[in-house]
Order: C-alpha cells, then sequence, then structure tokens
C-alpha cells in the first residue's frame, strides 16, 4: 500500500531553468511588438522628408567662402532676393510685328497670374519686366518674373503653371521656355519629387529577388524587408527631426543616397546574422539556443562593421561643403537604425519563427551544409595563394592605371542631367540669342568710392560682356553687376571670375569681394578639393584604429586598410573609362571622388570586418592557414550576396537623371562588387596565407598555431 501511494503524489513543479525556457518567447515577442509601434509612428516621416529639402548651392558653402560673404552682404541692397523665372520665345525665322504684340499682351496676361501661394504673398503684379528682344538678331524675346524669395520651398509647382500660363495661344512657329532659377527648381521638383516611391520599389524588388535566389524561401525576404523597412522609417523620423531644428540640412542627393544605404546595409547586416543563424540551428535542437550563440558571433562584427562606418561617415563634419557635411549625420543616423534593427527585431522574428523561417528548406541538426562554391574557391586559393594574389595584384593595377583619366573639375548645369529638361533647353536658347550669363549676373561688392574703378578693371577682364554700376549706396557699400559671356556654371565662366578676383582684389582701398552664382561654382570646387585632402586621410586613421581594436593587430589592418584603398583606386579608373568612353558624361563634381571614397572605404571595410573576425575565430581553434581556408568557405557566400545586395541597392541611384547620382551609383555598385568578388574573396585570404601567422603580430595569436 505504501508503494501505490507514494506513486500516486503529484510530480514536483519544474525547475526554475525549466519554466525560464517556457518563457523564452516572451521577450522576443514584446521586441517585434514595439517595432511595430516604433514602424506605425515614424512610417509618416519618410514622406515628409521631401518638405525640408534644400538644394541651394549658397546654402551649401561654408561661411568663409568670397561667394557667402557676397549672398550675405547683398541681403543689405534687398529686403527680399528674389527668384527669377526666366521666359524664353524663339522665331528662328525672325520675330514679326504681331509676335511683338503678342508678347506685349503675354507680359500683362502673366502680370495678373494667380495662384493661392503667389496670392498669398501679394501676387507678381510689379514683378514682370517689360520684353527684352534679342537686338542682335531679333529671333528672341525674354520676360523675367521675380518670383519671392518667401516662396522658394514651393517655386517648382509656382514656375509649371507659370509655364502653362506663358504658352497659351502660342502662335506656330513660335517657341517657349523656362529656364533661370525657377526653371531649375521646377527640374529639381520633377527629378526628386517621385524619388522615395520609385527607389524604394525598385529597391525592395532587387532585395526580394536576391533573397528568393539565395535561400529560396519565400518568408525569409519579408522578414529582411521588415526590417530594413522599420530601420528606414526609424532613420527618416530622425533625419526629419533632426533638419526641421536646423541641426542638418536635407538635400535630394542626400535623401536618396539614405534611402539606398538603409536597405543595402540593413540588408548586409541580416545576411551575416541569417546565414549564422541557419549554420547554428544544424547544430542545437533549440531555436533560442542557436539564436544565442549566433548573436554573440555576430554582436562584435556587426558593431565593429556599424562602427566604423558610421564613424568613417561622421568624418563629413569635416568638410567645409555643407552638402557634405550633412550628409554624414544623415548616413550615420541610417546605418545606426540599421545596425539597432538587425540586433534587436531580426533576432526576435527569427527566433518566434525558428526553422519555419526557412522553408521550405529548413536545416536540420546533425547536418552539415554543403561547401559548396566557396569550398572550391577556398580549396584554389589554399593550393596556389600566390598565383592568385598575383593575378588579382594584376588585375587591379591594371584597373588603377586609368586613374589620371578620372576627370572631376565640375559639371555645369547643362550636363547634370542625363537628358535635356526643359530649363537646359531654355538656356541654350538664351545663350544663342543673349550674353548667357545675363540673368545671373556677377555680383561684386567695394565701397563707394571705388565703385567706376571696380568696373572699369571688369570690363578689361575676357569673358566679361557688360558692366553696370547700381547707383545705390547702403552702409558705405556699393556694387558692380558683371555679366558674362558664358553660361554661368561652365569652367569658362569660372575662370572668368578667377580673373575677376585676381584684377579686383589687386585694387587698392577697394576691398572688392566677388560673389553670384558662378563663384558659387567656383568656391564649391575649390572647396571640394581641399575636403578630399582633409577627409581621406581622417576616414583610413580611423578604420585603421577600428580594426586594430578589433582584430587584436597591427598587421592586419595595415594590410586590410591598403586593400580597399587599392581597390578604390581601381574603381575611379574602371568609372573613367566608362564615364569618359561610353556614357561620354562632360565631367564629374567635384565631391564625387571623396563622396565615393567614404562610401566604398566605409562599406568595403564591413566585408574586412566579416571576412577576418571569422578567420581569427576559426584561427584561435586550428591555426591561421585553416582557419583562413575555413572562414573564407563559410563567410564568402554571406559577403558575396551582401555585396550584391549593396551593389544593387546603390545601382537603383542610376534610374535618376541625374548625372552625379548615376555616376555615384556606377562607382559604388562596381566598386563593392570589385571588393567583394576579388579583393575581399581571393586577394586578402591569398596575402593572409603568405604572411602567415605573422597577420596577427603583436598579439598571442602571432605565436600560435602557424
Amino acid at each position: 500500500m505504501a508503494t501505490s501511494v507514494d506513486t500516486a503524489r503529484p510530480s514536483p513543479p519544474p525547475p526554475p531553468r525549466t519554466r525560464t525556457r517556457r518563457l523564452r518567447w516572451i521577450l522576443p515577442a514584446l521586441l517585434v511588438i514595439a517595432w511595430l509601434v516604433i514602424g506605425a509612428v515614424s512610417s509618416p516621416y519618410q514622406g515628409k522628408l521631401k518638405d525640408v529639402l534644400t538644394d541651394s548651392n549658397a546654402a551649401f558653402l561654408p561661411k568663409s567662402a568670397e561667394a557667402t560673404k557676397v549672398n550675405d552682404l547683398m541681403t543689405r541692397f534687398t529686403v527680399d532676393k528674389d527668384i527669377s523665372a526666366l521666359l524664353v520665345y524663339e522665331r528662328p525665322a525672325g520675330l514679326t510685328p504681331a509676335d511683338g504684340e503678342f508678347l506685349q499682351a503675354k507680359a500683362a496676361a502673366i502680370a495678373n497670374f494667380h495662384q493661392p501661394d503667389l496670392d498669398g504673398a501679394g501676387g507678381i503684379a510689379g514683378r514682370v519686366s517689360p520684353v527684352i528682344t534679342s537686338k542682335q538678331d531679333n529671333q528672341a524675346a525674354q520676360i523675367i518674373v521675380a518670383l519671392p524669395e518667401s516662396l522658394r520651398d514651393k517655386v517648382g509647382d509656382i514656375a509649371k503653371g507659370l509655364r502653362e500660363t506663358a504658352a497659351v495661344n502660342l502662335p506656330a512657329g513660335m517657341s517657349l521656355h523656362l529656364t533661370g532659377e525657377a526653371g531649375m527648381s521646377a527640374d529639381f521638383s520633377d527629378v526628386f519629387g517621385d524619388i522615395d516611391g520609385m527607389l524604394l520599389w525598385v529597391t525592395i524588388a532587387v532585395v526580394v529577388g536576391i533573397l528568393m535566389l539565395i535561400y529560396r524561401s519565400p518568408l525569409l525576404p519579408i522578414v529582411v524587408l521588415l526590417s530594413g523597412g522599420f530601420a528606414l522609417t526609424a532613420a527618416s523620423m530622425v533625419v526629419y527631426f533632426l533638419t526641421k531644428a536646423d541641426v542638418i540640412t536635407l538635400n535630394g542627393q542626400s535623401q536618396g543616397i539614405l534611402m539606398v544605404l538603409v536597405l543595402g546595409a540593413a540588408t548586409d547586416y541580416a545576411l551575416l546574422l541569417v546565414s549564422r543563424y541557419r549554420e547554428e540551428l544544424r547544430r542545437h535542437a533549440s531555436k533560442y539556443d542557436a539564436m544565442r550563440v549566433s548573436w554573440r558571433a555576430c554582436v562584435e562584427p556587426l558593431v565593429a562593421s556599424a562602427g566604423t562606418v558610421i564613424i568613417g561617415l561622421l568624418c563629413l563634419l569635416l568638410s567645409d561643403l555643407n552638402s557634405n557635411k550633412s550628409l554624414g549625420p544623415v548616413a550615420a543616423v541610417g546605418i545606426a537604425a540599421s545596425l539597432l534593427t538587425a540586433l534587436t527585431f531580426l533576432p526576435a522574428l527569427l527566433m518566434l519563427l525558428g526553422r519555419g523561417a526557412f522553408w521550405p528548406f529548413r536545416p536540420k541538426e546533425g547536418t552539415v551544409e554543403r561547401k559548396g562554391v566557396w569550398g572550391r574557391v577556398a580549396g584554389v586559393v589554399g593550393r596556389r595563394p600566390r598565383w592568385v594574389g598575383g593575378i588579382t595584384a594584376v588585375i587591379l593595377l591594371g584597373c588603377l592605371a586609368f586613374l589620371p583619366q578620372f576627370k572631376s573639375d565640375g559639371l555645369q548645369f547643362s550636363d547634370s542631367f542625363t537628358k535635356k529638361t526643359e530649363s537646359i533647353r531654355g538656356m541654350e536658347v538664351f545663350a544663342a540669342h543673349f550674353p548667357a550669363g545675363q540673368g545671373s549676373p556677377t555680383e561684386i561688392v567695394t565701397h563707394p568710392g571705388m565703385a567706376q574703378a571696380v568696373a572699369d578693371a571688369a570690363r578689361n577682364v575676357p569673358g566679361v560682356a557688360d558692366v553696370k554700376v547700381n547707383p545705390r549706396v547702403v552702409d558705405g557699400l556699393q556694387v558692380v553687376e558683371a555679366t558674362l559671356t558664358n553660361d554661368p556654371s561652365s569652367k569658362a565662366a569660372q575662370a572668368t571670375v578667377q580673373q575677376l578676383r585676381t584684377v579686383e582684389h589687386a585694387i587698392p582701398g577697394a576691398d572688392a569681394l566677388v560673389g553670384g552664382s558662378t563663384a558659387a561654382w567656383l568656391d564649391i570646387h575649390d572647396t571640394a578639393q581641399r575636403d578630399l585632402k582633409v577627409i581621406i586621410p581622417a576616414v583610413l586613421i580611423v578604420i585603421l584604429l577600428v580594426l586594430a581594436l578589433l582584430l587584436r593587430s597591427l598587421v592586419a589592418p595595415v594590410l586590410l586598410t591598403l586593400s580597399v584603398g587599392v581597390s578604390y583606386a581601381a574603381t575611379l579608373g574602371v568609372g573613367a573609362l566608362v564615364f569618359n568612353h561610353v556614357f561620354d558624361f562632360a565631367n564629374a563634381d567635384p565631391s564625387l571622388p571623396m563622396l565615393a571614397f567614404v562610401f566604398l572605404v566605409a562599406l568595403g571595410i564591413d566585408y574586412n570586418i566579416f571576412l577576418m573576425t571569422r578567420v581569427r575565430e576559426e584561427s584561435l581553434k586550428d591555426g591561421t592557414r585553416q582557419g583562413t581556408l575555413k572562414g573564407l568557405s563559410v563567410t564568402g557566400g554571406v559577403i558575396t550576396s551582401a555585396g550584391v545586395v549593396l551593389a544593387a541597392t546603390f545601382g537603383a541611384l542610376a534610374m535618376l537623371p541625374m548625372v552625379t547620382l548615376v555616376q555615384m551609383a556606377f562607382l559604388v555598385a562596381f566598386g563593392v562588387l570589385l571588393d567583394t568578388l576579388i579583393v575581399r574573396s581571393l586577394l586578402v585570404p591569398a596575402l593572409t596565407l603568405q604572411i602567415g601567422r605573422k597577420i596577427w603580430w603583436p598579439s598571442a595569436l602571432s605565436r600560435g598555431k602557424p
């Protein structure tokens, strides 16, 4: 009887550890819910970014630039600096008397143009110039409308309405073009107006397609895209409030780069974690244990990778160009958001889904993943490291040989778009019949007693078509306006301004300052050259320090930094060939080499970190040779996939009709693929094998197993 009673006693409560295991789903579930709330709150701000965009050359220049000083002084002469909308009418056969009557009536109609924003600002009556015909050939006429500066954010839409009014009942054989600052704003509005939707959907399609090919799972791409989507909305909200508070300046280029950078980086980070999770699911029965090991193994390289990119991007704060200076924090916010979702939301959702995330090819415990192509690549590198290293070095040096052909002296406005826009066609028509610089005079500020001497000196400078002295004196200053013969954004016009500055600065007692739109282009070019010399060394120093701390070595960081430097130079060499002989681009923005360097080197270091942290982990167990080959075989697929995703997302920028963005898209996409497929997968492992354990000097690992 006693035995039966003992058997019937209730079972003791489970130990605390068992209860803890049963509750392990709670924290992941709470994290997923928290990110759903964050996403719901932040999602509207991605669309609101266009409300805080700024695309003005003057706003991007430092206070120390001469053009900025003149721009500030000019505010004393006018309460508001108007925005010019230049309407150019052309009849190649010559304007007729009937055309003259039409143009006079049209100027009156334009003066009565109504639009809610304009009416709220007092309308444009009194802001419309008389009709000005081309005296040299009588084939064109211009009407200038001065739009209020207070409507700058809406000038693109106003300019489109103004053009519609100006084109009503246009006589047969006569053409109309809208140009000037307002016309350019309308073009930029068309380019960047739908940037969010177009880039987002193209990037999503690219990421889904690549992830489907890699994992052959319909669910995993959705998981990764959710992580990237939450990162993008959170980053957009932070950037919006920083811009709204005037902490940073956001332009269309930064907005486009933010989107592709966040989605690309978030996918890269996700690929590293997902790959390690799948690997650990083959070793552990519990999905929680598999994620615990995966998260701990990935957190160091992910934090180091994102930290390096963030610090590298923040080096842009050293730039004197406000456009570049603000791009650094904008992109850094995006990378930080990508890292945060990769370490919180993504692992939480993967834990809840477990092996189901990889359906229909679920990784089973106790199975071994086939080595595949990267196992064979590791075998080739292991057998012929000198040949592999030598051949890849020759390829890179061959690409690098074309580096001197890379042109980055600046694009004039007519060359800034991949296709001719309305404002560009208008500028060409205007330049054919009027002095090209008439709509954007160069402004020379001096003392009243020296204005005539300044004007006389300007008349003797080649490239100056006309000089006028403004009789108005304000605060002991007077303005001399010089009209240039060339396109205000052209290199020829900038050379004229440079000569004007040399001549005017030499006049004793004049204290003359030369500004205007052409001077702003010139100052941007000069400032970009200065930035190139300051920021590139700063980024290299940051990368060396981070790699040294991460790898506990001095030799490996030097090798890796040199490799990304060579990869960057080779990319510019190939870019020179493609831009000059395939796309036939006239030139490149002066800031392009520096921006390409920051993105390529900062992002390229990601793959260095992904590879070498795993190589070091395996080297601690099996020695440097086996560790290198094992690290290459298990990370080769991840690094290649990450590189393809990042290249494809940046490549989406090429869909925008802006030459600078197309060039940026090509350089980053090609550079990432070159770094991924050649440098990281072949050159670095081959050199590591040849150097041996000394690659880890001076750490203890350099004295361990060979």
